[in-house]
């Protein structure tokens, strides 16, 4: 952000040239927004632990499914969710929406048992 000061105006103003400074593009704000939100907009980490999970039960996830993930993921961040369930139809995922990062994931079969705790939202795929 550029920094500025308030002065007094004096009573009888004094004559400055005038200083060429570099003239920057403007942008649209919305410009600005596409991308700073484009930046933030990565893809999802999985932590070790849910590696491990997948791994261990078989879970295979698509590049695309992945994509849809994160998409919803993010979205739901913006909209202040931190620690969502993330249902597919082949598994369940907890994601820190925060940290961007999968923290665990178990087939949905298995999902079918589970109490869910420490979750404040839920996405549905």
């Amino acid at each position: 952000m550029d920094k500025f000061s308030i002065h007094r105006v004096p009573l009888h103003p004094t004559i400055r040239q005038a200083q060429h400074t570099p003239v920057r593009s403007q942008q649209s704000f919305s410009a600005h927004l596409q991308e700073a939100t484009a930046t933030e907009q990565q893809e999802l980490k999985v932590s070790k632990h849910a590696h491990e999970r997948i791994v261990e039960r078989n879970i295979a996830i698509t590049e695309q499914e992945w994509q849809v993930v994160s998409d919803k993921v993010f979205e739901a961040h913006s909209k202040g969710v931190k620690q969502p369930l993330v249902l597919m139809e082949q598994a369940a995922l907890i994601v820190s929406a925060k940290n961007a990062t999968v923290i665990t994931a178990m087939d949905r079969t298995e999902a079918k048992q589970q109490l869910f705790t420490n979750i404040d939202g839920t996405i549905v795929l």
